[in-house]
């Protein structure tokens, strides 16, 4: 095969920050090729540079595309020449049609220079057939759940006439099936000759689809990998990622699990615009002092939901049940109240709804403790940067100093300060919502060793995740959930993936197994 895509010595300086040195990427004609590298290692800024986000004279180093040296001024410019990339963080915009996104900048005229919206329909409909999505093209984006978005988006590059497809971290969101989805579209997509890159910290899928990974670390080019090789395993890639052996992925603990700290009984949640659409259903769980309690279930089956809707109640309506703490039955009726009986919430979504991007990681850290900072009414300063510093320190957040911009961290730097914002609220019950999204294997075992932290000093936490293995590594016992209703309660050491996943998939009108432990 011929190479289509060769970066040569790619540098990349921000202020005080050299992003990339020296980068070297090749890539082959209709292969796809992983990215793979520690969440700050440089990937997204050398794929920016590609796509022209990053305009030529901007960095220094060579681009050759299809055998000749190109210089992009703009996203505009590569996409001219077939190179489409699809960020993380998706660009569709819900109030407007599949077709309307897809078509959005690019729309189909007539004769007399106005969108032909019968045409742009017409050929959104076989874009969506091409990815597998049967849709009507007229359905607001907004309407659909993040697996059939991203599909949206490929669709979108597709309309592009794309060559060389670019998905940073297209399945950090999806759930097994979805991502099964969109790996099987990606071969697809190969065998009609388009090349892709992809970048993921997802090692199973990467070894699952991957032609070639290049693995880079601090912004320089480790080494390529030819994944037919035998020794291309996943700890090869750990290995060239954080430029150690990690023995395990899982750091070892062993439990000392005490007294009951929280339960709930009955619990059950209205959807909060979708009158008689109940979310959740009679729920009943419990978890100690001690012991990491997960929580496992398809995208849809509830899990945000329980937990927010347990968190003060920040979801839903109806919400009907009882919650115990320590043996004594409470009311958390919004969520300072939670938070004053110890309760901690850390959401899936810490962009949106976890961090204020715009404000610095010492206000960040102290937003949902004030109360501790200000008794007098006024927030003591002093005290307020040496707990951010504390926690800088403690939870090894990657930055020169508490004053830098929570926008400007990695996204594993990033939940390293959302954790920090909840531990200073000092939570005898700690509840992480996908704690380890889109963040590498390193920045994930710190994560854990976190969490095991504060379960040896006697914290319970409840951990919600998509990722099976991740569950069976850190918890303890294992809660299952389907269509709103706690189908299973099993300890880690008799759970499998296939029994959770059996449990998981329990249809609605199933009866409930019977319960394999005592709570």
């Amino acid at each position: 095969m011929s190479k289509i895509l060769e970066m040569r010595s790619i540098t990349k300086e921000f202020p005080g920050v050299k992003a990339l040195s020296g980068v070297d990427l090749g890539v082959e004609r209709g292969e796809i090729h992983a990215i793979c590298g520690e969440n700050g290692a440089g990937k997204s800024t050398l794929m920016k540079v590609l796509s022209g986000v990053y305009p030529h004279g901007t960095y220094e180093g060579d681009i050759v595309y299809e055998g000749e040296t190109v210089r992009f001024g703009s996203i505009n410019d590569s996409e001219d020449e077939g190179i489409v990339i699809i960020h993380q963080e998706l660009a569709l915009v819900p109030y407007l049609s599949v077709a309307e996104n897809i078509f959005l900048g690019n729309e189909t005229r007539n004769r007399l220079g106005l969108i032909d919206w019968d045409s742009a329909n017409h050929r959104a409909a076989e874009l969506l057939d091409r990815v597998g999505l049967h849709e009507n093209p007229t359905t607001p984006v907004g309407q659909l759940g993040v697996g059939k978005q991203q599909l949206i988006e490929i669709a979108k590059a597709l309309s592009k006439k794309v060559k060389l497809l670019i998905l940073d971290e297209p399945t950090a969101a999806l759930n097994d099936t979805d991502s099964e989805h969109l790996l099987g579209l990606l071969r697809t997509l190969q065998e009609q000759g388009i090349t892709c890159i992809i970048i993921s910290h997802k090692l199973n899928e990467i070894a699952e689809i991957a032609d070639n990974t290049t693995i880079i670390r601090d912004g320089q080019t480790i080494e390529t990998i030819d994944m037919s090789e035998p020794e291309s395993t996943q700890d090869r890639i750990i290995r060239g990622m954080v430029g150690r052996d990690l023995e395990s992925r899982y750091p070892d603990r062993t439990p000392d699990i005490g007294e009951e700290v929280l339960r709930i009984e009955g619990w059950s949640v209205d959807h909060p615009t979708q009158a008689g659409r109940n979310v959740i259903s009679d729920a009943s769980l419990s978890v100690r002092k001690g012991e990491v309690v997960g929580i496992a279930g398809l995208m849809g089956a509830g899990r945000t939901e329980l937990a927010m809707s347990l968190f003060g109640r920040s979801y839903g309506r109806n919400i009907r049940g009882k919650v115990f703490k320590n043996g004594q039955q409470i009311q958390v009726r919004d969520v300072d109240e939670a938070i004053q009986h110890k309760i901690a919430y850390a959401t899936e979504d810490r962009k949106r709804y976890g961090l204020n991007l715009l404000d610095d990681i010492r206000h960040n850290i102290s937003s949902a403790g004030l109360r501790q900072l200000a008794p007098g009414g006024w927030v003591n300063g002093n005290e307020e940067l040496k707990i951010a510093e504390d926690y800088r320190e403690s939870l090894n957040i990657k930055t020169p100093d508490v004053l830098v911009n929570v926008g400007k961290l990695s996204g594993g730097n990033q939940q390293k300060v959302v954790l920090s914002k909840w531990l200073y609220t000092d939570p005898d019950v700690l509840i992480l919502d996908e704690p380890t999204r889109g963040i590498d294997v390193g920045a994930k075992y710190e994560i854990y060793t976190i969490i095991n932290k504060m379960v040896a000093a006697g914290k319970a936490v409840i951990v919600i995740s998509s990722e099976l293995p991740e569950l069976l590594g850190i918890s303890d016992r294992v809660y299952t959930l389907a269509f709103g209703r706690i189908t299973g309660e099993v300890p880690v050491a008799e759970a499998t993936q296939e029994r959770l996943m059996e449990l998981m998939t329990l249809e609605r009108d199933q009866p409930l197994p019977t319960k394999e432990t005592n709570s």
